[in-house]
């Protein structure tokens, strides 16, 4: 019979781990409906590029939780909050995207500084990963916002755009820390 780990109090660092493994999969909710959003409009570019970043803020939450496996610490699989699926035009589906990026990427610098004050060496290494990550997010949904807004409305520019070039990295990061049940 497997025994279940107890929960012990944890640190700040890791209260705010946990809850950051609810943020990625809220963040992989909200994409979901961006992608479905596009794909109603007959925008397949844009929405193959929300699906590929659903799945990869999904592999972000799930490489959290391997990352509090693997320190033997309690884990809680979160439901996730609201999801916007409403919009008037495409611009305010980039923007909600690269302002959701921003907000990520204070929460990660929190987890950072939070390590490094309780001296979790381990966790503030751990959180240098994200880090450079927040920084190639918050660049590609700054650089798509870009080219939507030049498009001045044709979205078929945006399309050609998208599948011409690559914008990010599309999750293919060999340096990613390991995720639980492995990347998809």
């Amino acid at each position: 019979m497997a025994v279940a780990k107890k929960k012990e109090p944890r640190s700040k660092f890791y209260e705010l781990l946990q809850a950051q493994v609810h943020n990625e999969f809220n963040a992989s909710q909200q994409y979901i409906a961006l992608a479905v959003w596009f794909d109603n409009e007959d925008l397949p570019q844009l929405a193959k590029h929300f699906y590929k970043q659903s799945v990869e803020e999904r592999n972000h939450a799930l490489a959290l939780v391997q990352y509090l496996m693997d320190t033997d610490h309690h884990v809680e699989i979160p439901g996730t909050g609201d999801v916007r699926n409403e919009f008037t035009n495409v611009t305010e589906l980039v923007q909600l995207a690269l302002d959701q990026e921003k907000e990520v990427a204070t929460d990660i610098k929190t987890l950072a500084k939070a390590a490094r004050a309780e001296d979790d060496y381990q966790g503030e290494q751990f959180m240098q990963w994200f880090l450079k990550e927040q920084i190639e997010e918050i660049s590609s949904m700054d650089t798509l916002l870009k080219i939507v807004q030049r498009s001045n409305g044709n979205l078929f520019d945006v399309e050609a755009f998208l599948h011409r070039e690559s914008v990010g990295d599309g999750g293919d990061d060999p340096t990613m820390p390991p995720v639980a049940g492995g990347t998809l």
